[in-house]
């Protein structure tokens, strides 16, 4: 067999094998768990307007199918809660915004952060808005990130810390 026959022999195979070596651990890699109490720290945030005044804990449940979010928030004296669930395969599920308006969200995981969308109706008649929620831990995952955008308005950033 000669160098080319020898090449064109061991190529595919190479390549298969180079193919799954690089994705071994990102297939291997499971996502992040956000399970756990969290308490929003508005001196870590970032354009938080109103909601800086906002005193939130946050309790997450997290299952490979699902996150969920139970929110309890005070803000001017009033208390309200609020439970959001994402489904983690990525189907839409309708859920309430923190204004009280119902929105559609889909939730995907990109690398270690989950990125929800929200597609909700606007105030205008017939028209719906979206905002794109982007969730992460710090390494040490004591602070979970939410990043939220909408158009071209400047992201809004809540900071989360971990309770024990």
């Amino acid at each position: 067999m000669n160098r080319r026959q020898l090449f064109l022999t061991a190529a595919p195979a190479l390549a298969l094998v180079l193919l799954f070596a690089g994705l071994g651990p990102a297939l291997a890699a499971d996502p992040p768990s956000f399970a756990g109490t969290w308490v929003l720290n508005t001196k870590k945030g970032e354009n938080l307007g109103m909601m800086s005044a906002v005193k939130e804990t946050t309790k997450i449940t997290q299952t490979p199918q699902q996150l969920k979010i139970e929110s309890a928030a005070k803000f001017m004296g009033t208390t309200s809660e609020r439970t959001v669930t994402y489904d983690l395969a990525g189907e839409t599920v309708n859920n309430e915004g923190p204004m009280g308006s119902r929105g559609d969200t889909v939730a995907k995981w990109d690398g270690t952060k989950l990125v929800v969308t929200w597609t909700e109706p606007s105030a205008i008649p017939g028209s719906k808005i979206q905002k794109v929620e982007s969730r992460e831990l710090s390494a040490d995952g004591k602070t979970m990130s939410v990043t939220t955008t909408r158009g071209t308005k400047p992201p809004m950033v809540m900071v989360y810390e971990r309770q024990k």
